[in-house]
């Protein structure tokens, strides 16, 4: 299995298909195979080099529990860290979810090496849904993934947890977001930020969906 190596973190990646580089990046509870089964590697990989990375705290990726660790920056720096391992300059970059949240961080910290953006199933501008109480808390999601999508969530165990937490708790960093999403990209490539997931959600298992909108 391939890693890239970032602030003494393993991040773990896949990669199939041959092409213009584009990165994937799952959301919370996912993993980089998620891409793989809900099809959308198998509808890229004849065009592109299509690389699913497990975000950090999640998958085979190393799991910390020190929430500095899960800084937007240092996300984002996961992702650079892939590509050069790959030898790439730039890539298209999709996000959903968490994931979104991630490429947001590329485009805010690393512009020149996006060849493209593409975000779905995040809102950039305001981060975590509000509910009744106030902001979405882990406390919350966590209860309602495990409640209604258990087999995503069972991984999280007591010594996992924290990464998990920690993950989540980053979400709420949407700081100079709509500076990063609105600046043109270094390629001729369009920049999306709009929903591009929604097209492919119907094909998605249901557990998937019902996790990634949570």
């Amino acid at each position: 299995m391939p890693f890239a190596s970032h602030r003494g973190q393993r991040i773990h990646y896949t990669v199939e298909g041959s092409g213009p580089l584009i990165v994937l990046q799952h959301g919370l509870l996912l993993d980089a195979a998620s891409w793989k089964q809900c099809g959308v590697v198998d509808a890229l990989a004849d065009r592109f080099q299509v690389v699913c990375v497990d975000s950090l705290g999640h998958g085979a990726s190393d799991k910390p529990a020190d929430p500095e660790l899960y800084d937007q920056e240092q996300r984002a720096g996961d992702i650079v860290a892939v590509i050069d391992d790959l030898g790439g300059e730039r890539a298209h970059v999709v996000g959903h979810s968490m994931g979104g949240w991630v490429a947001v961080g590329v485009a805010r910290f690393f512009p020149s090496r996006l060849a493209s953006l593409s975000i779905g199933g995040w809102d950039f501008l305001t981060g975590l849904p509000r509910g009744n109480a106030g902001p979405l808390t882990y406390a919350a999601f966590i209860t309602f993934a495990r409640r209604t999508v258990p087999e995503l969530a069972e991984w999280v165990t007591s010594d996992l947890e924290g990464g998990v937490r920690a993950c989540f708790n980053a979400l709420g960093q949407v700081d100079g977001a709509r500076d990063a999403t609105s600046a043109p990209c270094s390629s001729t490539a369009p920049r999306s930020a709009a929903a591009s997931a929604r097209s492919s959600d119907a094909a998605r298992p249901a557990s998937l969906r019902a996790a990634c909108r949570a």
